[in-house]
């Protein structure tokens, strides 16, 4: 049987001037509803339990850099030893044919093609992700690829946490780099969109293009019609001005998770508080408050 390796041989981590520090010094870390739920996907995976162990890393700057590009996330993570180590998370992107039947989708929902033009990512876009059987988010452990050069055979590593937790606060600075991650650029998805709506559209598979956006109509004609619809439907329209021109989709559920998540994801208690048998001991007090009837 392999013995892991013993990390004492390569003493401290070393110390990094001019990393990636997480923004969060205390708590938990994600600020935006996309980075809690990516953590919070990853921690309904059993990863969770895991990741706290790179979060000093991510805090202290240990990670150098972090790049993400359509299908992989890299980043160089510096630990003990000299030479930084190597990450790389993968996840696969849409076909082509996928994200055109999405844009398709998006361009058919004024809502959320308003919203993405204004730079914001909407909850209600995981749902419509998973009807059209794309899911935003890894559904499994196996949906990720993750690599990393350290000794360590433990997935995640702390190098791989530091990286997820960096990631997350990456989704928070721009929410468009988890499209990114899927396969479409911000640039290229709001291009595709804004051809979609103005009835100028490609198709992202074949590239053929279709009909011509047509000529904005002139200001004296445009005057007559507004004033043509004030006169005839303003007052119609006073009583319904607030509500939404179609039923909004309702939030996506969040994740469910065991009743015991905290106490995996805590460090294991010094022998003086007793140890593992403490976690043990806790645990079904745990399960007997998730069943209680909330008061």
């Amino acid at each position: 049987m392999t013995q892991p390796p013993d990390f004492r041989e390569y003493g401290r981590t070393r110390p990094v001037e001019g990393g990636l520090k997480a923004r969060s010094a205390r708590g938990a870390i994600g600020e935006s509803w996309w980075s809690r739920r990516f953590l919070a996907v990853l921690e309904s995976l059993a990863i969770g339990s895991r990741l706290t162990r790179g979060r000093s890393y991510a805090r202290k700057g240990q990670v150098l850099s972090l790049t993400v590009a359509p299908g992989e996330v890299s980043a160089v993570v510096q630990g003990s030893r000299e030479t930084p180590y190597a990450v790389t998370i993968g996840f696969d992107r849409f076909s082509a044919a996928v994200w055109a039947r999405v844009e398709e989708a998006l361009a058919g929902q004024a809502l959320y093609s308003a919203r993405l033009l204004a730079g914001d990512v909407p909850p209600e876009l995981e749902e419509l992700f998973a009807r059209l059987e794309a899911p935003l988010f890894p559904q499994a452990v196996a949906d990720l690829r993750m690599r990393c050069t350290c000794p360590d055979h433990a997935v995640p590593c702390k190098h791989l946490a530091a990286t997820f937790y960096l990631l997350a606060e990456e989704f928070d600075a721009d929410p468009f780099q988890l499209l990114h991650w899927r396969g479409r650029s911000r640039d290229d998805l709001l291009a595709r969109l804004r051809l979609l709506r103005g009835g100028g559209g490609v198709d992202a598979v074949s590239g053929a293009r279709g009909p011509a956006r047509p000529s904005p109509p002139s200001p004296i004609g445009a005057a007559a019609a507004l004033a043509d619809v004030v006169d005839t439907a303003l007052e119609e329209s006073v009583d319904r001005f607030w509500l939404p021109p179609q039923p909004l989709p309702e939030r996506p559920p969040t994740p469910e998770t065991e009743p015991d998540l905290l106490l995996r994801q805590l460090p294991t208690p010094g022998p003086v508080l007793g140890g593992a048998g403490l976690v043990a001991r806790l645990r079904p007090a745990y399960e007997a408050f998730a069943e209680s009837p909330a008061p």
